[in-house]
């Protein structure tokens, strides 16, 4: 066998050069992985100082060896790229059910560091929480569907009705379309085969919104 002919059109490829573009230039970050733990002081420091946005929750747990809970939440800037992140921080009992999945909570930004982020519910929503007993005593009725229940990880001890978190999907004859919310509400033990997927239920509402006026009648369900 004899070697090609320099002549034969074979050449060689110089190797690429990799040119890295200055940090001005470059596409910003969608997806961040590192996250920063938020400590009191921080918190303190970026409610006063921070820049405002919106966070959607996409998963949270409890930490495993220090008090608190972690976030994987995708936020929004004014006028920028949504980015996802993780937050480590602490969060009032009280405020853990407004910061499930899906839910879109405040939140504020160190602008040196965009991954420095801390976390909290809007005061307006949890304003607008009606009781229960209001809501049953004078609410408009509606039927709801089961979509989905789960037990909640807020303590509410002293209780003995578990309390679970349902998604419903409400039906009312004197508004035009159905709509759904989330509640977070006590179910009587007698109760629990009524939380199955696709069960129905009588609820009362004062208002169109995500749960904030909305209340399961059980006994009238039960009755059914």
């Amino acid at each position: 066998m004899t070697m090609p002919s320099v002549k034969s059109g074979w050449r060689l490829r110089p190797r690429a050069r990799v040119v890295r573009l200055p940090r001005a230039f470059r596409l910003p970050r969608v997806f961040r992985l590192r996250g920063a733990t938020v400590s009191d002081a921080m918190r303190r420091e970026l409610l006063i100082r921070g820049e405002a946005g919106s966070a959607t929750i996409l998963r949270v747990r409890s930490r495993r060896s220090e008090p608190g809970y972690v976030f994987w939440v995708q936020v929004q800037l004014a006028a920028e790229f949504p980015y996802r992140t993780r937050v480590r921080q602490r969060v009032p009992a009280g405020d853990l059910e407004w910061m499930r999945p899906g839910d879109v909570v405040c939140c504020r930004v160190d602008p040196r560091d965009r991954d420095r982020v801390v976390l909290f519910a809007s005061a307006l929503e949890k304003q607008g929480r009606a009781s229960i007993a209001k809501v049953l005593a004078n609410g408009r009725r509606a039927d709801a569907t089961v979509l989905a229940a789960a037990p909640t990880a807020v303590d509410y001890s002293g209780r003995d009705d578990p309390v679970l978190r349902l998604d419903l999907e409400l039906r009312a004859w004197d508004e035009p379309e159905p709509w759904r919310v989330r509640l977070v509400q006590p179910v009587p033990l007698t109760a629990i085969g009524m939380v199955d997927l696709g069960r129905h239920l009588e609820v009362a509402f004062f208002a169109v919104d995500r749960g904030e006026t909305v209340a399961v009648d059980w006994v009238a369900s039960l009755a059914e």
